[in-house]
């Protein structure tokens, strides 16, 4: 009998070299438990993922529902006003002072049938000749649109460069005595390298196909035809800037050796030089001069949603990016 017993028990249990080791099957189900659970974690985290980014898209088209809501133009309740746009900062593709930013806002202030005048607020040290040009041709097309309302310029800090490009297509501008006026000028600036490389015998390796196409390539040599196609360049776009000053100026332009050579002035020294023609505020002008003391800003602000997906990372690298893109492009500075 227990000879059977034993002989039974034997069989029951894995031999050596012919089953699995002992203990091997309670690892395996110990690791495929394991398995199992990391499984449900991460399929735990996708879905809490989601629901997190989801919510976050809830709140935030609240957000721009309500803020959109509340700054809801009320132009028609105020009835005779004077039309505000802010522009501060670089005359660049991006930023207040873009194109794409102050052209539907000067549509919208001279289309709205209770707007008396126009007042741009310019405060900019300049930028992208094509912005300035891009904004100065709307004006200039919404002036021969609406005859009767008037465009006009204040100026607090700065109006320099492509600040003044824009500001000089206005029928008036007005400044402060000491602010900053003027600039009337282009510039292209950047670095060259050549002589570094060679003090650490770093040797540039530049194929190109065009005879041209490493033009202003900062690790080459200037040639003097590039330079001179450059200068040739900037002359051009100046050239523009000087027909836009003494068209919109005119007469009142009282023009020197200096005026276009890319000097500033003060506020006072500008409306002595016809580069400006009076003292005044945002106020004081809706007050004095347009007669309509009510201020709308017609100025297309950033809203709160885009600031939130900025603050949460959703422009990191972009100044990197335009900063490499922008190198050696004419501005008006």
């Amino acid at each position: 009998m227990s000879d059977n017993t034993n002989d039974k028990l034997d069989s029951s249990a894995p031999a050596a070299g012919h089953g699995a080791p002992a203990g091997h099957w309670e690892r395996e189900v110990l690791e495929k438990l394991v398995f199992a659970t990391l499984q449900e974690q991460r399929a735990h985290r996708r879905w809490s993922i989601f629901f997190k980014v989801f919510g976050l898209l809830i709140v935030l088209f609240a957000l721009w529902v309500f803020y959109d809501y509340n700054t809801a133009d009320d132009s028609e309740t105020l009835g005779r006003h004077t039309a505000l746009i802010d522009i501060s900062g670089a005359i660049e593709s991006e930023g207040s002072g873009s194109a794409a930013v102050v052209i539907p806002a000067l549509d919208k202030a001279f289309s709205d049938a209770g707007s008396v005048a126009v007042v741009l607020h310019i405060n900019s040290p300049g930028g992208s000749p094509v912005q300035a040009g891009m904004i100065v041709d709307e004006m200039q097309r919404l002036r021969k649109g609406y005859p009767d309302k008037p465009l006009y310029v204040v100026v607090d800090e700065m109006c320099a460069s492509g600040g003044y490009y824009i500001a000089a297509a206005a029928d008036r501008i007005y400044v402060n005595k000491a602010s900053v006026v003027g600039s009337i000028g282009v510039l292209m600036d950047g670095f060259g390298f050549t002589g570094v490389m060679e003090k650490v015998g770093v040797e540039r390796r530049l194929l190109t196909a065009g005879e041209n196409k490493g033009f202003m390539d900062p690790f080459s040599p200037l040639t003097e035809k590039h330079k001179a196609y450059a200068q040739g360049m900037l002359n051009e776009i100046h050239q523009q800037f000087i027909d836009v000053v003494r068209a919109g100026r005119g007469k009142r332009l009282k023009e020197t050796a200096d005026t276009f050579s890319g000097l500033y002035w003060t506020g006072a020294k500008a409306v002595e030089m016809g580069l400006a023609d009076d003292f005044g505020t945002v106020d004081s002008v809706a007050r004095d001069v347009v007669k309509a003391e009510d201020i709308v800003d017609y100025t297309q602000h950033e809203g709160l949603p885009e600031r939130v997906l900025k603050k949460f990372g959703a422009a990191m690298g972009a100044g990197a990016m335009k900063a490499a893109v922008q190198q050696s492009q004419p501005a008006l500075r």
